[in-house]
């Protein structure tokens, strides 16, 4: 590869090391900090409330009522989750998957947790919790009811107090259950909630109006939560609020938007919107091409931010005296599982519901790459084990290029002799000393850039691994062999502690801390980068000698804090490599000294005399 090339595949490789340092060590921590913004105040919620179409408000009320009281439940009333669960009276849920109750005041679906992750690698570690009471820390929870259009009939809120109608009194996902509320004005609701094996409810609202009156209502649905949570605030994964509105596409915004923003307004056509963690979302959908007035809100009670994702449904629900009519939303709330949103997508028509998990802008690489490592996986029975598998398959692919690459670095190699006589020949001649090379190319059949494809055509293959590994549920706890217990999560060991022998966390260490977290994989990683450097002569340019020297200690730092997945990838790919090169150009008759190279770096060999390849 000639010197301006191999100049710009450094730049390439310094220029991500720069957008990855920045990301993790400056602009997240920034981030983070900038979360907390000043108070939007209870006025200014209900005022935004008011317009157009009635809207449920953050406070727990329905529009009809919006400057009433905030219920009982706003955060901090209660010490934790437990405390709030004891409060009501319940209606328990009891899947394969789920785990968790529903709550008679508000019948508001409160208390859920996924059966099937725990918190650690550890299987006697708790469960996930997703929904929390309101009042509980960090609450969350799901909510559907009616606004009642320009009337004063009671509708049922926050702290209206249900009784179970149906026979079962547990939801599974062979039996629903029935609740109903009578507002003793002629109205009475009613409403249903069933689940799938997975993590689809579906809810049934219904007034039977038993009044001398026509009543109109609009019906509901919301998520409010409670606190700003914990996100990473990494540019590959959106985590915060999000929804598909028909024509207003993705919108997906951070938690701080929607803070600075007060509220965000959008009409739509069928759609749905939520919150999305890294592994783990809720979301409420309306029925397909339904139309809808859409709502992103911030508020703060209690001194807490309260972050809510609503729509309301803009057709009128009429119910005339002696009639009953019903109305049927649906409520995602579970793990991010591809399979599973794909399957719903498909049987319910929910509009791109795919997007709750984030492939990033090269989603054309990444899905295609995650559907790759999980069919491996079913073979294989390993995603470690996928992950080589992938490499070894990419490799396959781009041997013919490789191939071709690697023939024209040995052409390179043969030519270096004529290559440092047309620069001492015209070493003052810039123009005529470029002209002589290519014609020196052309007689030797040399594409001096040939030699950058085996590295250009990595970079693809290596982000949108590493979005797979990053954002996909399947890689989460995924274990390898040995210590590599979770792909998704950095090596465990580390060598500043003597892998473990001194009882001391060195990231613990102010401001250089997250340099200190170096295991055993990213030092395999770094030897066998090292080592594939080390298939060619050192540089004769000093300033590039010493980048190609420290280029292998830089990523191996880097990759520290990586998944471990990512680096298992990056080290196989790295032995294959010398491998593969090291055997296409000794077959076309260069000379590769690659022992006599490595010692010549570790000063125990001879320099290559001027001219002359190792």
């Amino acid at each position: 590869m000639k010197p301006d090339n191999r100049n710009m595949i450094i730049a390439i490789a310094l220029s991500i090391v720069v957008l990855f340092g920045w990301q993790f060590f400056v602009a997240g921590p920034q981030m983070e900090q900038a979360q907390r913004r000043a108070e939007i105040t209870a006025q200014q919620q209900r005022d935004a409330a008011a317009a157009n179409l009635p809207t449920p408000s953050a406070d727990g009320t329905t529009p009809a009522a919006s400057s009433a009281p905030v219920p009982a439940g706003t955060p901090g009333s209660f010490a934790d989750r437990e405390e709030a669960i004891g409060v009501s009276d319940r209606v328990r849920i009891d899947t394969s998957s789920l785990a968790g109750s529903i709550n008679l005041t508000g019948a508001r679906l409160d208390d859920l947790q996924l059966k099937e992750y725990h918190e650690t690698v550890d299987e006697d570690s708790p469960i996930i919790t997703l929904l929390v009471p309101s009042g509980a820390p960090g609450g969350y929870y799901v909510e559907q009811g009616w606004a009642a259009a320009g009337t004063d009939t009671a509708v049922p809120d926050g702290t209206s107090v249900w009784t179970l109608e149906s026979s079962n009194d547990v939801l599974t996902n062979a039996s629903p259950v029935t609740m109903r509320w009578d507002n003793g004005e002629g109205q009475i609701f009613r409403r249903t909630f069933a689940v799938d094996d997975d993590y689809l409810f579906t809810v049934t609202q219904s007034i039977e109006n038993t009044g001398a009156a026509t009543v109109v209502f609009y019906p509901y649905s919301r998520i409010v939560r409670q606190g700003t949570p914990k996100v990473q605030n990494f540019f590959i994964q959106h985590e915060g609020p999000l929804g598909v509105l028909g024509d207003n596409n993705l919108i997906s915004k951070k938690y701080t938007d929607i803070a600075n923003d007060k509220q965000i307004d959008a009409t739509s056509n069928g759609g749905w919107l939520g919150f999305t963690d890294k592994y783990w979302a809720t979301a409420v959908l309306s029925e397909p091409l339904q139309p809808l007035n859409a709502r992103f809100s911030h508020m703060v009670v209690g001194g807490t931010d309260v972050y809510q994702t609503s729509f309301v449904e803009s057709t009128p629900v009429n119910v005339g005296p002696g009639q009953t009519a019903e109305e049927t939303s649906y409520v995602f709330a579970g793990a991010k599982r591809d399979n599973v949103i794909a399957g719903y997508e498909k049987t319910y028509g929910f509009d791109r519901l795919e997007l709750l998990i984030d492939w990033g802008w090269l989603w054309f690489f990444t899905h295609p790459m995650f559907w790759l490592l999980t069919s491996l996986y079913g073979i294989l029975g390993n995603f470690g084990l996928a992950i080589l598998a992938v490499t070894v398959l990419v490799k396959a692919l781009f041997f013919p290029l490789a191939s071709r690459s690697y023939r024209s670095m040995a052409a390179m190699r043969r030519v270096q002799p004529e290559m440092k006589a047309i620069q001492e020949r015209y070493k003052d001649d810039r123009a005529q000393q470029q002209q002589a090379m290519m014609e020196l190319y052309k007689t030797e059949k040399i594409n001096p850039l040939s030699g950058c494809w085996p590295v250009l055509i990595q970079i693809p293959v290596f982000f949108s691994l590493y979005t797979v590994i990053f954002i996909s549920l399947e890689m989460r706890h995924a274990p390898f062999f040995g210590w590599i217990v979770d792909l998704a999560a950095p090596d465990p060991t580390n060598v500043f502690n003597l892998f473990g022998l001194i009882p001391w966390d060195p990231t613990t260490v102010p401001i250089i801390g997250g340099l200190l977290h170096l295991g055993v994989w990213p030092l395999v990683m770094g030897l066998t980068m090292w080592v594939q450097m080390k298939l060619n002569p050192p540089p004769t340019d000093p300033t590039q000698a010493m980048i190609f020297n420290w280029m292998p200690v830089i990523f191996t730092f880097m990759l520290g804090t990586f998944p471990a997945g990512l680096v298992i990838y990056w080290a196989w790919n790295n032995t294959l490599s010398v491998t593969q090169q090291y055997f296409i150009m000794k077959r076309n008759g260069a000379d590769v000294d690659l022992l006599g190279n490595i010692l010549t770096s570790l000063g125990l060999g001879k320099k290559p005399a001027d001219g002359k390849s190792s």
